[in-house]
């Protein structure tokens, strides 16, 4: 590092999918994290920081790190080995698998987390010429619905414009602890004390962000169909839809109408548990409204019906015409789009919709154990722990052994590693450059790729560099071609080299398959230091500004053809706060939309709407009288990179919530013990008393049941682990998104 030990060093949040700017101060020997505060310059956060992020260094300092590949033994333990010997093995079982059943049968999980996803961009160095077909992600786990229905209503995932909405409505969602939009907490404050504006929380739970709300729809848990379904029902039966709007903008109207002319308003609110009258009322406060934003969550993306509860919130706003203008939803613009709704077939063996090439991730287990011959046979891991995160950890761990082989990519020995056949240990994600592709704001558009802040320890490697080494293990790697695209850069920079390789591209197109790799072991050579895991924003840099030409100049690039591309690409690499890669006006987000207007009619999901009076919804049973919701954000918790129970400074052991009736008349006291039974199994948990919930309602955190060494060097679980309670077969119908907000339990008192 060239800065002195206390100088301020700019970086980002990896907690959330926000991922804040924020500038650290290291100590004299630049390997702790000493001191943490907002990035005033980055461009969307601009100083903002959560409670979380002051406590960042437990994740880059930590008793569990990788340090050396690890391959199983015999008696189920793991032996250090050499990077080569690793490769090697790794290379000749992966090719056995591709030869002996097809290269589909390897499996792909991951590719990025929170605050790390140009590992997963450099993973295609692999997995394209190996054949992979078959891959998931945690976004298959919570937005896949959201994201198959606003493909088709609106051509792509949209957002909404919080801070200058007059309605504000969050569905299943608590932003108070998780976010989700920009500088959280300040922006919830703002809403709050405007007496001009409205907050709407729709939660079973009285969260922190239903203590601002000025209405709180307590919806009885996994009834949110019902509930959107009447207020939809009272803006079509009251007539009260923009009709202008909707002749101006958008299509299907009609067979909405005809749909919900006919649903029972009063049956709903029964069924939903909130009021008739409440929910007419809301309803017309939502039409009469100026300007209305929502943002759906995972209270209702795991949830029962969660996709068509996507389809039934953009009903409401769109019907009353809050789209395409400011203070109500649009389309951000994507460096890359991990977004995707498009239907891309079906898996091998369950024949479940995949939806942007994602395979369920509750059906992943079963279509590896399964006896069929399209079963899943190899899995590469990259920064992804399923064994933990995903629904029922037996079924993942029966799995993960049932493999021909495995392969983990991570920091630290994790839930899913002590189920590999391999590990391979990564640098962190604050000792290489890292980027993360989520971006959700208009008009302007935000990439932040970060510098690293500490040199790595001698052991892990960059994602890219492991990718690299195993694809020449796999000789997939041409002999010579990087030393003859280095001497194209030497002698004819950037410009030259970017003729070669398109000329190279369209003589010997197989050379794509490993193009990420090249870049990084060529271009990536000639960037800043530390920076050369950015060399893969070249080629989206240059697609990126050739398709979106008039937007990446309103952000103030210019550039003659192709030179475009690389204003915008050295714009990235040089900015340490981030910058604005993209700017557009609402009308020039309506061009984007497919025929430039918005679908409101989903026929299948309409079909199950208008049976919604029909069924009598029964989450619960004698055996299981509960409702769980399994993986709750609160005060300290987040995503699973911070393994140390330290980190958290309240509720260490992530304690039941539980209404205190109900514990009452179960016999269980403030800290007392309970076992949580479900159909995948038991387990104990630590109660705490709290009249925020419903009764009948319970819920654990996420983040919990993690291990992580002791004083001694013991390995010590913290808390209960959600995902032994979940059950792979409670999944929504029409993308297999998981009901882990609503799983059927027992509770009952132990000593």
């Amino acid at each position: 590092m060239s800065e002195a030990p206390t100088a301020w060093q700019t970086s980002a949040c990896i907690l959330c999918s926000q991922n804040c700017g924020i500038k650290v101060q290291l100590d004299e020997q630049q390997t702790e994290i000493v001191r943490i505060k907002g990035d005033d310059d980055h461009p969307i956060s601009q100083g903002y920081l959560c409670n979380k992020a002051s406590r960042l260094n437990y994740y880059q300092n930590r008793a569990d790190r990788l340090l050396s590949p690890m391959r199983r033994n015999a008696s189920g333990g793991y032996d250090a080995v050499d990077w080569d010997t690793a490769l090697g093995e790794i290379a000749a079982k992966l090719e056995a698998v591709k030869n002996d059943f097809g290269g589909d049968k390897i499996f792909f999980y991951g590719g990025g987390g929170q605050g790390n996803h140009l590992g997963g961009g450099y993973s295609r160095t692999v997995i394209q010429p190996l054949g992979v077909r078959y891959r998931s992600n945690a976004l298959a786990q919570e937005k896949t619905g959201e994201f198959w229905v606003a493909d088709r209503m609106l051509g792509g995932w949209n957002h909404g414009d919080f801070e200058h909405a007059q309605v504000v409505i969050f569905l299943g969602k608590n932003p108070w602890q998780s976010h989700g939009i920009s500088r959280a907490r300040a922006t919830l404050r703002d809403i709050a004390k405007n007496p001009d504006r409205t907050l709407i929380v729709i939660d079973p739970k009285r969260t922190q962000t239903a203590d601002l709300a000025d209405i709180h729809l307590a919806v009885r848990p996994a009834r949110d169909a019902w509930l959107l379904a009447g207020m939809i029902a009272t803006l079509v039966q009251e007539d009260r839809i923009n009709h202008a709007w909707i002749a101006e903008h958008a299509e299907g109207l009609v067979s909405v109408s005809e749909t919900f002319i006919e649903v029972d308003v009063t049956d709903c609110a029964e069924k939903s548990g909130i009021d008739e009258a409440v929910i007419r009322s809301t309803a017309r406060l939502i039409a009469d409204a100026e300007s209305v934003a929502l943002l759906e969550d995972l209270g209702i993306q795991m949830n029962r019906h969660s996709t068509l509860v996507s389809y039934l919130q953009r009903l409401l706003w769109l019907l009353t015409g809050h789209f395409g203008r400011p203070g109500t939803h649009f389309l951000p613009l994507t460096l890359a789009n991990l977004a995707g709704g498009k239907e891309t077939g079906v898996s091998p063996v369950l024949g479940s919709r995949l939806i942007n090439g994602l395979v369920p991730c509750n059906d992943v287990a079963t279509e590896v154990l399964a006896d069929h011959p399209n079963r899943y046979r190899a899995m590469i891991i990259d920064s992804g722990n399923p064994v933990h995160s995903l629904a029922e950890s037996s079924l993942w761990r029966k799995a993960m052994r049932h493999l021909d082989v495995s392969v983990c990519i991570d920091v630290a020995m994790t839930e899913t590693a002590l189920q590999a056949d391999y590990v391979l240990p990564a640098t962190s994600q604050y000792e290489k450059a890292e980027a993360t592709f989520f971006s959700a704001e208009f008009p302007d558009n935000m990439f932040h790729l970060r510098k690293p802040l500490f040199q790595a320890p001698e052991g892990p490697l960059d994602e890219a560099e492991i990718y690299w080494r195993l694809a020449q293990a796999l000789d997939l790697v041409p002999e010579g071609i990087v030393e003859e695209l280095m001497a194209v850069l030497d002698a004819e920079g950037r410009d030259g080299f970017r003729d070669h390789v398109f000329r190279q591209l369209a003589a010997e197109p197989a050379l794509g398959a490993i193009g990420p790799g090249l870049l990084y072991r060529t271009l990536g050579q000639t960037l800043p230091e530390g920076m050369q895991n950015g060399a893969a924003l070249w080629a989206l840099c240059h697609s990126f500004a050739a398709t979106h030409r008039t937007a990446v100049e309103q952000a103030g690039f210019s550039g003659e053809g192709m030179a475009l591309g690389e204003a915008l690409f050295d714009g990235i690499i040089s900015s340490p706060s981030g910058m604005i890669y993209a700017r557009e006006n609402y009308d020039q987000m309506w061009q984007r939309l497919p025929g430039g207007r918005v679908n409101l009619d989903l026929p299948e999901l309409l079909e199950v709407a208008a049976t919604l009076n029909e069924q009598e919804p029964q989450e619960t049973s004698a055996d299981f009288p509960f409702l769980l919701a399994a993986g709750e954000r609160r005060d300290f918790t987040a995503n699973t990179i911070i393994r140390n129970p330290a980190w958290s400074r309240k509720d260490q052991s992530g304690a039941l919530h539980i209404h205190p009736d109900d514990a009452a008349r179960l016999n269980l006291g403030e800290g007392s013990s309970a076992k949580i039974t479900t159909e995948a199994g038991a387990m104990p948990a630590l109660v705490s008393l709290n009249d925020r919930m419903q009764r009948g309602f319970i819920s654990l955190p996420n983040g919990m049941g993690l291990t992580y060494p002791d004083e001694y060097g013991v390995q010590q679980q913290t808390g209960t682990s959600p995902n032994e309670l979940t059950v792979s077969s409670q999944k929504d119908a029409f993308v297999g998104t998981p009901w882990h907000k609503s799983v059927p339990a027992r509770v009952e008192a132990v000593d």
